[in-house]
């Protein structure tokens, strides 16, 4: 009788550790998910329509992506600035939508389509919608004017952000990068402001990144952002060739920065990467593998499949930052770190690091993507980086919210030549080596 009675308990007991366990395990940990080659944006909203009849949509999310950690469906991307194209005059910008909130995108991967679930609109330490004009002068001022597309001089704002770079940290926060200050912007998982870090120490917070990075080129900041596995350092990589300390000093340099930064107490350090080749765009994205290695990409702004002028450049490299030279600056002057005279900048290229004894990351080719993929990459812009279980990488590409310059301080429509259709954002599923 003890035994049968033993029995029963060890069964009752089991019964109910198994169904507690059922309970508590996230079913969307377990997902299995078949990735396709390609997944595209259902059919975005139209955020507005310019007087001459072209449609504005949002669209724009491609300029960053990131898994969630905790669904295999979901991917978060995130807008720029906002629709924008070059004026006529060489400071001028041209903004389509004043008070368009830069935004991420909560998206879930649905019969082969990427379904926007819900938008979370940046906004500052108040609460205040964040928007896409450039910055006041002492608070990363860029020197673009910005117009809209009647013609009329908009206001600067402080508010502005040019969001690039997208990391979700373990508490469902974000990190963003931009290409204004440049900014690294802390937000809660609704967007509002927490810390604002930047050279100028204007930020909501008051720490600071290194006075050099202010010498940042307009319009190619902290273009990429990512987060060591840890979950303590922030790694972003400038997009070009810092204006340091002018742009003629720097002409036909590949030198780019690098710039660690410990979350917990602030410390920096920052190393040299060497583009491949000073005709590029620049580096749009980097994304960490571990504590020292890191997947970045480079590309140029060319089209892939246009038979008039095809594109030529668009690459993954792996590289490793744990024996490259650590270049800070320990009395944090505007140009940083001076070698044999010259900024880093100015030494252009291997040649000229070796010679002021800098050791650059090393870089290895992962991906080719105008030669790796299934079918002809047909996008000019590829931005965004994250890696999935299983080493699937994914691509993000910027649609410019389906949107370019008709050379006369407008819009006109961003048609691919090789599909002939509007620009849309689409995710890219690699399987790595």
């Amino acid at each position: 009788m003890r035994k049968q009675i033993f029995t029963l308990t060890t069964a009752l007991t089991l019964i109910a550790a198994l169904t507690s366990c059922k309970k508590d395990q996230d079913p969307n940990k377990t997902k299995v998910v078949n990735y396709p080659a390609m997944a595209e944006v259902e059919t975005p909203n139209v955020l507005m329509t310019t007087a001459e009849g072209v449609k504005v949509y949002n669209g724009g999310f491609g300029s960053a992506v990131a898994a969630d950690p905790n669904d295999p469906e979901v991917f978060y991307m995130m807008t720029d600035r906002g629709s924008n194209v070059a004026g006529q005059a060489k400071t001028s910008i041209i903004i389509g939508k004043a008070d368009f909130a830069p935004q991420i995108g909560k998206f879930r991967l649905k019969d082969g389509k990427l379904v926007l679930e819900k938008v979370i609109e940046l906004k500052n330490e108040k609460g205040v919608k964040l928007n896409g004009l450039p910055n006041p002068i002492g608070m990363g001022s860029t020197g673009e004017v910005p117009y809209d597309l009647t013609g009329k001089q908009l206001a600067t704002s402080a508010d502005g952000i040019d969001s690039e770079g997208l990391v979700i940290a373990a508490d469902g926060s974000f990190w963003i990068s931009d290409e204004y200050g440049p900014h690294i912007v802390h937000t809660d998982a609704n967007g509002k402001t927490i810390e604002r870090i930047n050279p100028f120490g204007t930020g909501f917070g008051g720490r600071k990144i290194p006075a050099v990075f202010a010498n940042r080129r307009a319009n190619r900041g902290m273009e990429g952002l990512t987060i060591t596995p840890d979950g303590k350092t922030l790694v972003g990589i400038m997009q070009s060739p810092l204006y340091n300390p002018s742009s003629a000093a720097v002409s036909g340099s590949v030198v780019i920065r690098i710039l660690t930064f410990e979350i917990a107490t602030g410390t920096t350090k920052q190393y040299a990467y060497l583009m491949d080749n000073p005709s590029l765009t620049g580096v749009s994205e980097i994304l960490a593998l571990s504590n020292t290695t890191f997947l970045t990409l480079e590309r140029d702004g060319l089209y892939g499949g246009d038979t008039s002028k095809p594109a030529l450049f668009k690459k993954v490299f792996k590289i490793d930052i744990s024996k490259a030279t650590d270049i800070s600056d320990a009395s944090n002057g505007t140009t940083g770190k001076l070698f044999n005279g010259k900024t880093v900048e100015e030494l252009k290229d291997q040649s000229g690091l070796a010679a002021a004894g800098i050791t650059p990351v090393t870089k290895t080719l992962a991906i080719d993507l105008l030669k790796d993929l299934s079918e002809v990459y047909p996008h000019d812009k590829a931005e965004g980086l994250t890696m999935l279980k299983g080493n699937i990488l994914v691509i993000s590409n910027d649609d410019d919210f389906g949107v370019v310059d008709n050379g006369n301080s407008g819009f006109a429509q961003k048609i691919l030549p090789i599909t002939k259709n509007v620009d849309r954002n689409r995710l890219y599923f690699i399987k790595m080596k």
